[in-house]
């Protein structure tokens, strides 16, 4: 049991912002995903980073069979107080901070380009090298970044951590705790496929409750779709026959999921064979 780990409540979900959490939880075949921006590529979401998001279902099993703590952010009246004008202060402060060393940033890449420039005009004209190494030289003195280019940078180690009191109580991570009868169905065949060895992510874009992997999802695709339905849901043959073509348009298997009231779980694959 990793019981040092910790998941960190953001509003109504639960994330690990550290590494070493993330590697715990993935060796516990916990697979979460990531939502935060990369620290050198931050206007891009092809490639992201970390904090890892879990599901509700990968939180619940994290914190029951793995011994992990959910923490939560101190109400603002635990906190030493700060006022409005101190908060103002610091905002103006960071700005600043921030505005120098993206100057400084705009400065040396303007420098670089003009260096390239020289570099590339080797043997031409005289004229024009001294024209560029003017504009080389006096751009320490000439140069400006204008305010407007500035890039926005979030705390994002910070995202939704300070809410007011009334705020953070209608925020309070009740869906972490949701314990409905469709919850549990999930939760319940979600443990149960993980504890057979399958790894499993949110399967909404699929049309289901989870996509399930014979192994971690870097190395194989998923070859199911699961559905988490009672025992005694009745289902029209019109979507039976819906969930069964879409499986083979995706190429996996439509697996219904019916926890029973023994602990059990029942499993009913379908697939479309076509029709006479």
């Amino acid at each position: 049991m990793d019981t040092d780990c910790v998941m960190h409540a953001c509003g109504s979900s639960a994330l690990l912002w550290r590494a070493a959490e993330a590697r715990a939880a993935r060796r516990a075949g916990i697979v979460g995903t990531l939502v935060g921006a990369l620290a050198r590529q931050p206007r891009q979401n092809a490639r992201l980073g970390r904090p890892v998001e879990l599901l509700k279902e990968e939180a619940r099993l994290l914190g029951e069979e793995e011994g992990w703590a959910l923490s939560h952010a101190p109400e603002r009246s635990e906190r030493s107080p700060v006022p409005l004008p101190g908060l103002a202060e610091q905002h103006r402060e960071r700005m600043e901070h921030s505005y120098a060393e993206q100057s400084l940033l705009a400065l040396q890449e303007r420098k670089a380009v003009l260096q390239r420039v020289l570099a590339e005009k080797q043997g031409a004209d005289d004229d024009d090298n001294r024209a560029v190494r003017d504009r080389l030289g006096n751009l320490d003195d000439t140069f400006s970044f204008p305010r407007s280019a500035m890039a926005v940078q979030l705390s994002t180690a910070r995202a939704g951590l300070g809410h007011d009191p009334e705020e953070r109580r209608f925020l309070v991570s009740e869906l972490l705790r949701t314990r409905d009868e469709q919850f549990e169905i999930r939760f319940r065949v979600f443990r149960d496929l993980r504890n057979k060895g399958f790894y499993l992510t949110s399967g909404g874009k699929f049309g289901g409750d989870y996509l399930v992997y014979p192994g971690d999802p870097l190395r194989f695709h998923a070859h199911f779709i699961a559905l988490c339905v009672a025992l005694e849901t009745a289902l029209p043959l019109c979507d039976v026959l819906a969930l069964s073509r879409l499986g083979v348009n995706v190429k996996k298997t439509v697996l219904l999921c019916s926890p029973s009231s023994e602990g059990t779980v029942a499993y009913t694959s379908l697939q479309w064979s076509g029709m006479a």
